[in-house]
């Protein structure tokens, strides 16, 4: 009598993870603090896997290279709002209050920040996400799609520089702002970058 083969195994909703879920995970948090530490190119596989207190074998056999583990780790969906449901005159404030959640909510996009403003590679995911995901928004509402890139990049710079003195670097007049009085303060200069008309 053969024996039948063991049924593929299926997650059900409110299971608990699987354990290579937390594997990946502590492996994906290891390198971004390597990253952010040593930069892209000083960083190794043996240092990351010790991080995370596994074999360098596991993280190979997860992630393949160094470059397809930077590349894990450095992915990052801003999961933007659909701005063409919004009032064109609320979206500056809509943006600021959606980056507040994505940074207060999300360990991950500070790390990413960190490591952007330590090596080039770094540098340049961060650039990739932003256009990829920041320039569509500007190119929906505003008023010369031409300038879109124009005002994708100045908008970037707001929100950046709040997150760099905010989260990363901990500026106490920063910090101790309440995310309402952000809103106030930068939500009418990133509605004026999406909306005005150009100089």
């Amino acid at each position: 009598m053969t024996e039948r083969a063991p049924a593929p195994r299926v997650d059900t909703p409110g299971a608990p993870p699987r354990r290579s879920d937390a594997t990946r995970a502590g492996i994906l948090a290891a390198a971004r603090e390597r990253f952010a530490a040593d930069g892209y190119e000083r960083a190794t596989i043996r240092a990351i896997a010790r991080d995370a207190r596994i074999d360098p074998s596991m993280v190979m056999r997860y992630y393949g290279s160094k470059e397809g583990l930077f590349a894990a780790a450095t992915s990052v969906d801003l999961r933007m709002p659909d701005f063409t449901r919004v009032p064109r005159e609320d979206v500056g404030r809509l943006l600021v209050t959606h980056f507040l959640d994505m940074w207060e909510g999300a360990d991950e996009l500070t790390a990413l920040l960190r490591v952007g403003i330590t090596n080039q590679a770094g540098a340049e995911r961060m650039r990739e996400i932003f256009a990829e995901q920041l320039l569509p928004v500007a190119r929906e509402v505003c008023p010369d799609p031409a300038q879109a890139p124009t005002r994708a990049a100045l908008c970037a710079a707001q929100v950046l520089g709040l997150a760099l003195a905010r989260y990363v670097l901990r500026f106490p007049p920063s910090a101790a702002l309440t995310r309402e009085e952000i809103t106030d303060w930068l939500a009418p200069t990133l509605q004026r970058y999406l909306t005005a008309e150009g100089p």
